[in-house]
């Protein structure tokens, strides 16, 4: 597949559940090794769209390829092409994060299982934690290890389904570093998010899905043409709840707050 070829293209993509039509009619692009963003409310398709690429699921109308293979007719390609990372952490608790991806290795086959696990452990930050029980693992962790067993086997195309619902702030920047890692090793990135910051820092490209269709797509910069002109206003730029939390939580020397001495707050 040529630099100039789509990673994925949809084409009037379309499903529906009983009466429901969930996709009516989806068109999208995907260029390879690019982070691309399908935001939407609940409902509105994404994880739909997902399972389609990802040929769990199969659609009523239109066309979708993946890494040039037609979902519906070179399913079996397609699988071979990707990695499907949901929105809840699928691994085994009970084992460790080392034997997880043993296991993973040994089923897609790969050669020297062994190697590759302590190889994802080590880019993955893991190492520390490897012969732990999965159990024991913090969200962000958990998350880390699920993405890193997805990459076993050195897929093309990697989709991500709303992959830091719930973790705390420090997990999230872990996992955007490892999504931004992923891309800029060539692997394509499908991701779904609600979290509108998540797709302004990482993505190439955005497109909002609404109602069962593309409503908008393009760059951040495209996006924000679509609105009018900002009016500008000097004010002081106060540090959002989020700053703050980083900030202290990255030094273990942030000296409490102390209260009032009239004991309000």
């Amino acid at each position: 597949m040529t630099s100039s070829t789509p990673a994925i293209t949809i084409a009037r993509l379309a499903k529906s559940y009983g009466g429901h039509h969930v996709l009516k009619g989806v068109d999208l692009d995907i260029a390879p090794g690019s982070i691309f963003a399908l935001l939407g409310s609940n409902g509105a398709g994404k994880t739909t769209a997902i399972k389609i690429l990802s040929t769990l699921l199969k659609p009523d109308g239109g066309t979708a390829t993946v890494n040039g293979y037609d979902v519906i007719t070179h399913a079996a390609e397609v699988r071979a092409s990707i990695s499907l990372t949901g929105q809840f952490a699928a691994v085994d608790e009970i084992l460790t994060g080392y034997e997880n991806l043993v296991l993973v290795a040994e089923l897609r086959r790969v050669a020297s299982p062994r190697r590759v696990a302590s190889d994802l452990l080590e880019r993955f930050d893991l190492t520390d934690p490897a012969n732990k029980r999965v159990a024991t693992y913090s969200g962000g962790m958990r998350r880390r290890l699920d993405i890193a067993m997805s990459l076993i086997g050195d897929p093309p195309i990697i989709f991500l389904d709303e992959p830091t619902a719930g973790l705390d702030p420090q997990s999230r920047i872990a996992v955007w570093k490892t999504v931004t890692g992923l891309a800029d090793a060539g692997t394509t990135v499908l991701l779904t998010t609600q979290y509108l910051d998540e797709a302004e820092h990482l993505a190439d490209r955005i497109a909002i899905l609404n109602d069962g269709v593309i409503i908008a797509n393009g760059t951040l910069a495209e996006l924000k043409q679509l609105l009018p002109p900002a009016k500008v206003e000097y004010v002081e730029k106060q540090p959002t709840l989020e700053e703050i939390f980083l900030a202290i939580t990255a030094h273990g020397d942030a000296t409490p707050v102390a209260s009032r001495k009239d004991g309000s707050r």
